[in-house]
């Protein structure tokens, strides 16, 4: 784990300090930054390093910084943190460049995992292909009507909504929902966005 660095991104010192000692006592490098603009000033002379950005902060939201980087294409494996979180902000975040989405309070085990998965986009080129091929299995397995209702939750849209674009029922959804997740093997709602933008299916 010492061949790259985990940036960390907050602008609350109690935040950046609690993550810093977690990822430091499982063993990896890790620097903190204290705001948006001062890691996007340092952004370009970071050669192998990932990002653990909090989504909102007062100077820079974590979405307009990973669309900063994106905008001066640079490359760095980036997962965004809030407390805030929905479907919506977890689409925004995703289609600017987030490989994850992890809502607060977050498991420190998941966090873990999502940055090991970020740290193998520096080193592994073949792991997101083979991601794609098995989520494509994956989607070839929902029912019409499942990739629809997979569409709107993507979309961001409430159940509500929903069952009124497809003339059924709220509690109708939720079935096909639980049906989707299943499916997809989605442990929730933010690793089913991921799986959805990485295969690049349009839910605008």
């Amino acid at each position: 784990m010492n061949d790259y660095t985990v940036h960390i991104v907050d602008d609350e010192e109690a935040v950046r300090k609690s993550l810093a000692f977690l990822l430091t006592m499982s063993g990896f490098t890790v620097r903190v930054h204290e705001s948006a603009t001062g890691f996007l000033a340092a952004a370009p002379t970071i050669r192998h390093g990932c990002l653990v950005t909090d989504l909102r902060m007062p100077d820079m939201s974590g979405v307009e910084l990973l669309r900063s980087l994106k905008t001066a294409d640079l490359q760095i494996p980036s997962i965004v943190l809030t407390g805030h979180g929905d479907v919506p902000m977890a689409v925004e975040a995703m289609k600017a460049g987030a490989l994850d989405f992890i809502e607060k309070p977050f498991d420190e085990e998941l966090l873990i995992a999502a940055v090991k998965r970020a740290a193998a986009q520096l080193t592994n080129t073949h792991e997101g292909l083979d991601d794609t091929l098995t989520i494509q299995a994956r989607l070839e397995e929902l029912t019409e009507r499942e990739r629809q209702v997979l569409s709107g939750v993507v979309a961001g849209l409430a159940n509500k909504t929903i069952a009124y674009d497809l003339n059924i029922s709220p509690r109708t959804v939720e079935v096909h929902r639980a049906n989707v997740m299943a499916k997809m093997k989605a442990k929730s709602l933010p690793e089913l966005v991921r799986m959805a933008l990485n295969v690049r299916l349009d839910f605008d």
